[in-house]
């Protein structure tokens, strides 16, 4: 006759073993108790047979150790505020302090140092917009084709430059100056940005936002700049918006977000890794200023 004083707890393998309990041993209140144990937690269920003797089946209960529970997702800088959030985090990074409070790069090149610095030229900056104006013609065509559904989200959000820099343009021709034709940097980053648009949405994304914020706040400090340096403090078209620009970014800010919210943590992961080569890019750009 077994009883429960004979179970070992080091007895695991415990499931649905069916013990026999004397009449004697049963009690009608008694339906069931649970025995507590160190590694293995188990219960008992008296249950009364047709014969007069009680049986007791002894169940395992599952027990998840806190090592084996599962860890809490990783959470990415801005990402409770939505995806616009996170590329400004590692864009912001990627200045110097001279540039942003945020920035931890260290500066090496000239255009990095302050604006105030800086020695430019009409040729150089003409070079400048030049190039500038064939990237900005370029992601126009590229939103309008639209070669993924997403990029018609994009197409005449207001922050568009072109028409605004071929007013600047002809402005600087109406004075005289020769206007060059596009060099290698703004040829170079202008195929770069057709072929991955056809390819790499997420990381084509990352340019378009890069390009447009970046040029609505350090953009418009360095037009300021240059202006009071080479221009006699005039204002180029370029660097003004038709409506509230505040207004403006909010708006393509949320359709980023929005966007972004169909993307995999790997896919936003694989945009923010864009962001060094989108200011490479710019950066030879900007340099031209200074030429």
């Amino acid at each position: 006759m077994a009883s429960i004083n004979s179970l070992s707890p080091s007895q695991s393998l415990l499931k649905n073993t069916l013990f026999v309990i004397p009449t004697s041993f049963s009690n009608p209140n008694f339906d069931s108790c649970f025995l507590p144990n160190k590694r293995v937690p188990f219960s008992l269920r008296f249950q009364k047979n047709p014969v007069g003797i009680s049986t007791v089946r002894m169940r395992t209960v599952p027990f998840v150790s806190a090592t084996t529970a599962e860890k809490p997702q990783k959470r990415y800088p801005g990402e409770s505020k939505g995806f616009v959030e996170e590329m400004r985090f590692v864009a912001m990074k990627l200045h110097t302090r001279d540039q942003a409070k945020e920035g931890e790069k260290v500066t090496k090149e000239p255009q990095e140092g302050p604006v105030a610095k800086w020695e430019p030229t009409v040729e150089g900056y003409l070079k400048f917009l030049v190039d500038s104006k064939l990237v900005y013609d370029t992601l126009d065509r590229i939103m309008a084709k639209a070669a993924f559904p997403s990029y018609a989200e994009f197409s005449s959000t207001g922050l568009e430059r072109s028409e605004p820099l071929a007013k600047d343009l002809e402005w600087f021709k109406e004075q005289g100056y020769a206007i060059p034709e596009p060099s290698s940097p703004g040829v170079t980053y202008a195929r770069y940005l057709e072929e991955l648009s056809e390819k790499d949405p997420q990381a084509f994304i990352c340019h378009f936002y890069n390009i447009y914020f970046a040029h609505t706040a350090g953009g418009r400090m360095i037009g300021r700049k240059v202006a009071e340096k080479i221009l006699d403090n005039k204002e180029l078209e370029f660097y003004k918006w038709d409506g509230d620009l505040s207004q403006i970014l909010q708006n393509v800010r949320e359709k980023l977000n929005k966007v972004a919210e169909s993307w995999s943590r790997e896919e936003k992961n694989h945009c923010l890794e864009e962001t060094e080569k989108s200011f490479k890019h710019s950066g030879e750009i900007l340099r031209l200023i200074l030429s």
